[in-house]
């Protein structure tokens, strides 16, 4: 008998990703994207489930008596009901460490972007304002070297980690802050929520979304970062207040840029959406995990837990 594999939300694993290995190992239907309403009937008759941010509550599952895995496209779990699968006998899988390498990089284009003014320098050569100004250069937009900087990381996990040797190489003096308080690194020096804020040239917040994070970075904490700051989170929406940040981009110079939201994709009415200061902030649509590669990655490892299911069941 053939495995039937749903595929919920393939828009997220983009149209340029061969998903030809999954077909080699069961019949795939595929939805661009699934509503709420529209989840149950769309997975009734699968044996495995494919879903990146598509909710799957216990009771949607109950009504698939054929449903025995779920493999999450992403590593957060956040979107399954992990107990409800485990009493109906639903095995989940998700996948860890395949993004890495994507949100360093985007979280440098990110930094590069805001530090050197590049929107700014993009648009003086293309409004032809260089050319009218007859100088060889533009000094009207100073930046400043990594090296000899200050750069706090929020959440020195695996991301983090690696964001600090990157940091390191370019020379900037790496200290921390665990947001669950256990993580002991004697490499880089850790430090105090507040003590980081005020002291940091760059801040990175690569930290889950959790109860010690939410709106960790608030209007209580923003005022003490230095002027000019740049701060990035590509961690997750929700641990920076938006409307607080929102308030602290108009009210003086800091910088931000943002991959991760509190609601996704952003809403109109989103205080970001309407800052005075446009030059101060960058917003990128979650895209800091979606390299090539990473998803590529993402995939292969989906491959392999469906392979390693058969086994186990012998199918």
């Amino acid at each position: 008998m053939r495995l039937n594999i749903v595929i919920l939300d393939r828009e997220t694993l983009g149209r340029d990703l061969d998903i030809e290995p999954l077909r080699k190992l069961g019949d795939v239907m595929e939805y661009a994207n699934t509503l709420p309403s529209e989840t149950r009937d769309r997975i009734k008759d699968a044996h495995i489930v494919i879903s990146n941010k598509v909710v799957l509550d216990k009771d949607t599952m109950q009504h698939s008596k054929n449903l025995r895995l779920i493999c999450i496209a992403a590593t957060g779990m956040n979107n399954v009901d992990l107990e409800g699968a485990k009493e109906l006998g639903i095995e989940v899988k998700n996948v860890t460490n395949y993004s890495t390498n994507s949100v360093v990089q985007h979280t440098f284009a990110m930094l590069f972007y805001l530090l050197e003014h590049l929107k700014y320098y993009d648009n003086v050569v293309s409004s032809q304002l260089w050319t009218i100004s007859g100088l060889f250069t533009d000094l009207s937009r100073p930046f400043f070297e990594i090296s000899g900087k200050k750069w706090g990381i929020i959440g020195l996990g695996t991301i983090g980690l690696e964001v600090a040797k990157v940091a390191t190489s370019f020379g900037a003096e790496v200290s921390y802050f665990s947001t669950s308080g256990l993580n002991q690194n004697s490499t880089y020096t850790k430090k105090e929520l507040e003590e980081l804020l005020k002291s940091s040239d760059i801040i990175s917040i690569h930290a889950p979304l959790n109860e010690n994070t939410l709106n960790l970075i608030n209007d209580t904490n923003l005022p003490l970062l230095k002027n000019k700051a740049i701060l990035l989170n590509l961690g997750r929406g929700g641990i920076i207040n938006e409307t607080d940040l929102a308030y602290e981009l108009n009210r003086r110079e800091i910088y931000a840029g943002l991959d991760v939201l509190s609601t996704e994709p952003i809403e109109l009415d989103n205080p970001l959406m309407s800052i005075e200061h446009k030059d101060r902030l960058l917003i990128t649509p979650h895209i800091a995990w979606t390299s090539v590669e990473a998803r590529e990655r993402l995939l292969s490892t989906i491959v392999e837990h469906i392979k390693e299911f058969k086994k186990e069941v012998q199918w």
